[in-house]
């Protein structure tokens, strides 16, 4: 199919999307003209820090379309040239600062790569200003960051995210899930990890970066990007999600499979391998999936308000098993690791913590193509939120400790869940002992 009829196809199938699409506008960030906002005290989030116009890269939204609640757009045409007035590196085609044009590409490439123009293509760093939050108590941060054309599985990229200079493996592993598609954009939301919210309370700015990794003939495009601050969730515009979880292959329903959003929420699927979830907020959504003896999964969900939108489907590849600490593990299966020590109230690994961590390292490396998820848990006692930020802070020293002994860190997540997850009631300082761990999960391998 030739891209001119390929790009027919979506302009039609966009005024069906669009049907769908016009909602009342909900938040405060209201003066789109502005190439940088700082709101306080909104009904989304106690501060909205905007860079970048609100203008679908140039092609303006329906009437009564809302970029921050609203499905994905309709498709657009392509090559465009940003205005004079853009702030750098919004709405303009960009692509991987490695790209070569006249190199061949496996993966073959997206129209947006034929526009490329050595000067004006290259991803640039944003700079977000953050001084308004010098003092303030981080307790959740999101990046908002309305994009247009990434298909990572589509083209074989590999997507990059870089936040003052250092990877946000958690960030990049939604942006290479998301396969838009086309010339269409959509509003994502990234959940930041709790690493950054010294630096955002602290700090002037910070910088953003999305750079693609192998040289990629994948195109793509931003046309804002907000960093909330101290999101009011119940502020936010909802919609629910149902979908199924079904093996690669024979589309068998597997039953008891965990699915979770960006924000560690989760549910179980039934008997049937079917799931809900309810009141998440809207926008492009990465469902991850697991399950004993299959490798992680996801779907990605348009989610728009209520309860009209499309069934996701996630498929699971039957998967390996592998020896741990002379113990056979199956992928989707979590273990606790034995022996990680800390002093009460401290993130510092103890000495005689390493050589169970030196396992975990053993194991890597004796299965390079195995990706694990580190998460720590803490009894019930104290506040929930200083548990689950104390949680946090012991498996990133873990994941700290692992990488400076050779293993690369996309291939560790750290999440950290304070007393939500018990093993045992705390009842008793035997059954409390139970619930401080930590956990590795076997997510691929």
């Amino acid at each position: 199919m030739t891209r001119r009829y390929f790009f027919l196809i979506l302009l039609l199938a966009s005024f069906v999307i669009n049907a769908n699409a016009q909602v009342k506008t909900v938040s405060t960030d209201k003066d789109w003209s502005l190439q940088q906002a700082i709101i306080k005290n909104s009904i989304e989030a106690e501060f909205i820090i905007r860079i970048g116009d609100v203008d679908n890269l140039g092609f303006g939204w329906p009437e009564g379309f809302d970029p921050f609640c609203g499905r994905m757009t309709e498709a657009h045409s392509y090559p465009w040239d940003a205005k004079e007035e853009d702030a750098a590196g919004f709405d303009r085609i960009l692509l991987s600062s490695k790209y070569n044009p006249g190199k061949n590409h496996p993966c073959g490439g997206d129209g947006y790569s034929g526009s490329w123009d050595a000067k004006k293509s290259k991803p640039v760093s944003w700079s977000i200003p953050t001084s308004a939050l010098n003092g303030i108590t981080v307790q959740n941060a999101y990046l908002q960051i309305f994009i247009d054309d990434f298909q990572s599985p589509s083209f074989c990229s590999k997507f990059n995210l870089f936040i003052n200079g250092k990877r946000f493996v958690e960030g990049e592993k939604i942006l290479n899930a998301i396969d838009q598609t086309g010339p269409v954009g959509k509003l994502v939301s990234i959940p930041l990890a709790e690493e950054f919210y010294s630096t955002l309370a602290s700090s002037n700015s910070i910088s953003l970066l999305i750079d693609e990794a192998t040289g990629s003939a994948d195109g793509f495009a931003v046309d804002f990007i907000r960093l909330l601050v101290n999101r009011k969730r119940e502020n936010a515009c909802k919609g629910n999600i149902r979908g199924r979880v079904l093996e690669k292959g024979s589309e068998k329903p597997i039953a008891g499979a965990r699915v979770f959003t960006a924000e560690n929420a989760a549910v179980e699927t039934n008997s049937n391998g079917e799931f809900i979830m309810k009141d998440i907020p809207t926008g492009f959504e990465v469902l991850g999936a697991s399950a004993s003896g299959y490798t992680d999964g996801n779907g990605t969900a348009d989610i728009g308000e209520g309860d009209d939108n499309e069934e996701v489907m996630i498929y699971l590849s039957k998967g390996k098993t592998a020896k741990f600490n002379n113990k056979q593990i199956n992928v989707g299966e979590s273990i606790t690791l034995n022996n990680i020590l800390f002093d009460q109230g401290k993130a510092e690994i103890k000495p005689k913590s390493k050589p169970e961590l030196d396992k975990v390292v053993a194991f890597l490396k004796a299965n390079p193509g195995a990706e694990i998820d580190l998460s720590g848990h803490t009894s019930s006692e104290g506040e929930r939120s200083f548990n689950r930020s104390l949680s946090y802070k012991r498996v990133k020293a873990c994941k700290d400790y692992i990488i400076s002994q050779g293993i690369a860190e996309d291939r560790i997540i750290a999440i950290g869940f304070g007393p939500d997850r018990p093993i045992a009631p705390n009842d008793t300082e035997l059954n409390r002992a139970k619930n401080r761990r930590v956990e590795m999960r076997l997510k691929k391998l």
